[in-house]
């Protein structure tokens, strides 16, 4: 006759209450991560001049370095004129990297904040709900990207150089990083890290407007709010979120792309802000917007468009097999 089993033994052990970063990481998926990184890809190999006439306006201060320029077009002649193609794909490298990393890196923590939230709850997340995880997932994206995005800028505003490459202060992406870290240091790789932060807000406030766009839309078809759009319906939920957040938070870009500038020194953000709006007043802290609505509405458009159809593909795909 076998023993009779032990108080121990017959007691089940209390379940350990999961993590909340075990939590967290149930939510995590590659296919966003990959399919925000292909929408960065594509959208920048697209538009990547555009970018480039952007960053110029910004920092132009009346420094007589620059070259001056009357208008968008007038930019990208004047830079093909004397730089050819390659002048108008110059930083193209880093900003590849910097967008597709910046976007998979983005859609893959904003999805799993998000997913993380929603655990266990019937209603749907609150407009603030959206608002804080894509802050979050902006914040996080930030720590990883800041680097290339330095590297970017400094790599456009080369004026001089023309079409000679020899005559480049930065001969490419990974050059810049290894020059900037010699000479810079770990803070020259994170110059415009304090203004991208407070940048953070502009992908949460365009996150927080597409979420509830697309919500509202359904709803109002009447449909489940998870429904697929179709490509003109995204291109037009994306294009509209956009220009909201552009219009929100611009003046941030130029405080960050003008201390990322090696043509000029700045003590900070607050020397930034001071001496731009004594200068140059209201209209310095906008200089740029025109190219860069121009440019960040198709990005977004074909960004989001890929993202949501590469998403949706991969997603479906892990479905079937499990």
């Amino acid at each position: 006759m076998s023993a009779p089993s032990s108080p121990a033994a017959q007691t089940a052990l209390p379940a350990t209450p999961a993590s909340p970063l075990s939590h967290l990481l149930r939510h995590v998926h590659y296919e966003n991560l990959v399919a925000g990184l292909s929408g960065g890809v594509i959208s920048t190999l697209v538009l990547h001049p555009l970018d480039l006439v952007k960053i110029r306006f910004a920092v132009s201060d009346g420094l007589a370095l620059r070259p001056k320029y009357n208008g968008i077009l007038h930019c990208m002649s004047t830079v093909w004129k004397h730089e050819g193609i390659r002048g108008l794909y110059q930083g193209v490298t880093p900003n590849m990297w910097g967008a597709g990393a910046s976007w998979g890196l983005y859609f893959f923590f904003y999805n799993a904040i998000k997913a993380y939230k929603k655990e266990g709850r019937v209603e749907n997340l609150t407009a603030t709900e959206h608002l804080l995880s894509a802050a979050g997932a902006g914040a996080l994206t930030l720590c990883f990207t800041n680097p290339i995005w330095v590297t970017k800028t400094r790599l456009v505003l080369q004026y001089d150089a023309g079409a000679d490459p020899s005559k480049r202060q930065y001969r490419g992406m990974f050059h810049a990083l290894a020059k900037i870290y010699r000479h810079e240091g770990i803070p020259g790789l994170y110059k415009g890290f304090v203004p991208g932060l407070f940048g953070t807000s502009h992908g949460a406030l365009q996150f927080m407007a597409y979420e509830e766009l697309k919500i509202d839309y359904n709803k109002h078809l009447n449909r489940p709010i998870d429904t697929k759009l179709n490509t003109l319906e995204y291109i037009t939920m994306a294009a509209l979120s956009k220009i909201f957040a552009v219009m929100a938070t611009y003046p941030y870009q130029v405080v960050r792309a003008r201390l990322q500038d090696q043509h000029n020194c700045y003590s900070g953000v607050i020397d930034v802000i001071s001496r731009t709006w004594r200068k140059e007043g209201v209209q310095g802290f906008y200089k740029g917007i025109v190219p860069n609505v121009i440019r960040v509405t198709p990005a977004c458009c074909i960004t989001f468009v890929a993202y949501e159809n590469v998403s949706y593909f991969l997603l479906n795909l892990r479905k079937a097999k499990e």
